[in-house]
């Protein structure tokens, strides 16, 4: 068995790098074609990551929308739509957000103090002192394919840590200019970096952005 899932990473993002915009309201980077391209990978994979901060900010449901990958997934044997997963320190999470209301899937949280949050009766809480722990236990429960979609936090943890494998990045044609928003990425020790060049696999246009997909694999030790 892999010591652990399969990573495909995943975030639409302004061409000057922002996420989002400070605004209450969700700022849509993407567009109907790119939404339907996430759908396709997310039914093709075993579970969904978001940060705790995502599920606060922007309340996703975290589900296969298409009822034709649904059904699929269902003659396959396996539930409509993956496991959803998140990682919070805090434990302070709404257990009426859609993370754990919306659809019939198991939920699981990742925390360092289980015992400061009451959220097991929405989900199963497990304890984990790192990300590696996180994706060790995601193996043993047979999380295969993991897509992650976020935020920040997540994003840059998983590739500073090299612990991806694909990285999705879209780009859309405008800009946030605001230095307060939440960033593709935060500062951080990345293992690809001018010396250690990610792998160019895919460039798609999808109506009016680009989807730009690289294969991660982990730079050797020097």
């Amino acid at each position: 068995m892999p010591d652990r899932p399969y990573v495909v990473l995943s975030a639409a993002a302004s061409i000057d790098g922002y996420l989002d915009d400070t605004t209450d309201q969700r700022l849509l980077l993407s567009n109907d074609e790119d939404f339907d391209r996430v759908d396709e990978v997310r039914a093709s994979v075993d579970a969904i990551l978001v940060g705790a901060n995502t599920i606060r900010r922007d309340n996703p449901r975290l589900l296969v929308r298409s009822p034709e990958r649904r059904e699929r997934r269902v003659a396959a044997g396996r539930p409509f739509s993956p496991v959803k997963v998140t990682i919070t320190s805090t434990g302070d999470l709404d257990p009426t957000a859609n993370f754990f209301t919306a659809g019939d899937v198991e939920k699981l949280i990742y925390t360092t103090a289980p015992e400061r949050t009451s959220l097991d009766k929405v989900a199963t809480v497990i304890e984990a002192p790192d990300l590696p722990s996180v994706l060790r236990d995601l193996a043993t429960r047979g999380i295969q394919r993991l897509l992650v979609e976020g935020g920040t936090t997540m994003l840059t943890q998983f590739l500073t840590d090299g612990l991806a494998d694909e990285l999705h990045l879209v780009i859309a044609p405008l800009f946030v200019g605001d230095p307060a928003a939440p960033r593709f990425v935060a500062p951080g020790n990345f293992p690809h970096d001018s010396a250690h060049r990610m792998d160019l696999a895919e460039v798609r246009r999808l109506g009016d952005v680009v989807l730009v997909r690289y294969l991660l694999e982990r730079p050797a030790d020097d």
